[in-house]
């Protein structure tokens, strides 16, 4: 099977990374409706390479400006937050890597998309709720600091 590449230079900051992300998890949404064939099976893979590629050098780029680092100036004592939201990051990324694996290694791929279809779904929901995770931190501290409600 043929490699589709995706180059993630294009990207120049989190904004750009997180467009990006949107775009290929509506991607993967949309390949989850399409039928089972080799075809759909050559696109999600595509898709998942771009998103193995795309979210360590969006976590990279996030941690290079010190990760959270808004909310741990303000809130030293939330650092365990911080940190298992870090370490989330490194599962999400982990299980996408077996996923992406197993549907290059499975049998015929019109036997296993349902399942495969399932884990995609699943995984998608995971990561967005470590996004949710990391923006209502992010809030609960600038709405702390701000002394919001007065």
């Amino acid at each position: 099977m043929d490699r589709i590449h995706f180059d993630p230079s294009a990207c120049e900051s989190l904004e750009d990374y997180t467009a990006l992300e949107y775009i290929l998890l509506g991607d993967l949404r949309d390949l989850l409706e399409e039928p089972a064939d080799q075809y759909t099976r050559r696109w999600l893979v595509a898709v998942l390479d771009a998103l193995l590629e795309t979210l360590p050098l969006q976590m990279a780029l996030k941690e290079s400006r010190g990760y959270l680092n808004e909310v741990l100036d303000e809130y030293p004592s939330w650092y365990r937050h911080v940190e298992e939201l870090q370490n989330e990051q490194r599962l999400l990324e982990l299980s996408l890597q077996a996923l992406r694996d197993r549907l290059e290694t499975d049998g015929p791929y019109e036997r296993v998309a349902m399942r495969v279809n399932s884990t995609v779904r699943q995984w998608m929901n995971r990561l967005t709720a470590h996004r949710r995770h990391e923006t209502r931190l992010l809030q609960t501290a600038m709405n702390l600091e701000c002394g919001c409600g007065d």
